[in-house]
């Protein structure tokens, strides 16, 4: 039996992904080529990896399995590599660097200014947390900066997490209007992040802890337009405080809520991918 890493590639990031057509997605791939070459997987294996339901297909138990097991092997095929690559044993190769908005200017870009290696490259990538972890987990990138604290998307045994930073999270309201908790907001419009996200879900938690469903004025993937937007009186809105640009004309009012920083790899990363990790935490 011979196992092709590609199409194991493709069978990791079903499991991580959900759907065929995400897989194609993610790959550049028309959802057929990828289902041929699944459907190749299987002759190689002589196992049934996917159950077809309709349109939809599932892996089986096999299927779950050597999914699982490929996120290693592939793992340890990038080490072997990134090793050959190396010279005098510095870590070399690319590194996918995935982080949210606000972790970007204030974590990432200063972890990697203090790397002094020639030969490792790092890919910086914008995922907020809702999408960094599937990331993670299909391979799609080598290291996130997360947050543990979003319920939605538990920390799968495979994964190691290391803390960064704890900030706190802040009330925002426009410019002479200062609000000086969430239940004063009960009646103001809010300025939301998009469907499924972290902030998303974390400020509809909080107002209704204070009892009432907010009313969503308006929803936003980037931090400077939900600034913009309460900066114009449109609204209120709950932000990390790295997020929080002192640029923008807005009242800031420190809630008793913090969001705890984390930096995620898959377990026996290679070095390159541990170098940059030990960056991220120095610069925390």
């Amino acid at each position: 039996m011979t196992l092709n890493p590609w199409r194991l590639k493709l069978l990791s990031q079903l499991d991580a992904l959900g759907t065929v057509r995400a897989v194609a997605q993610a790959a550049n791939l028309s959802a057929s080529s990828v289902s041929q070459q699944l459907a190749v997987l299987e002759h190689e294996t002589h196992t049934q990896l996917l159950e077809r339901t309709g349109r939809r297909v599932r892996l089986t138990s096999a299927g779950l399995i050597l999914a699982r097991r490929a996120r290693s092997i592939l793992d340890q095929m990038d080490a072997v590599e990134a090793e050959l690559r190396g010279l005098n044993e510095e870590p070399s190769g690319r590194v996918r660097l995935g982080g949210f908005q606000s972790s970007i200017h204030t974590l990432a870009v200063p972890a990697i200014q203090r790397l002094n290696h020639p030969n490792l490259e790092v890919e910086l990538v914008e995922l907020e947390p809702h999408a960094s972890m599937p990331a993670l987990l299909s391979g799609e990138v080598d290291v996130i900066i997360t947050t543990t604290d979003f319920v939605e998307l538990p920390v799968p045994a495979d994964i190691d997490v290391v803390p960064l930073a704890e900030e706190p999270v802040m009330l925002l309201s426009p410019p002479g209007q200062p609000k000086s908790d969430i239940k004063a907001c009960k009646d103001e419009p809010w300025a939301f992040d998009v469907p499924g996200s972290y902030m998303a879900a974390l400020a509809t938690r909080l107002c209704r802890q204070a009892g009432f469903e907010p009313k969503v004025a308006g929803r936003f993937s980037n931090y400077m337009l939900t600034l913009k937007h309460v900066e114009a009186g449109l609204g209120v809105a709950v932000l990390p405080a790295l997020a929080v640009d002192p640029r923008f004309d807005v009242v800031t009012k420190e809630l008793p809520v913090t969001r705890k920083i984390t930096a995620a790899v898959r377990r026996d990363s290679r070095a390159a991918i541990t170098t940059v990790l030990e960056a991220l935490h120095t610069s925390s």
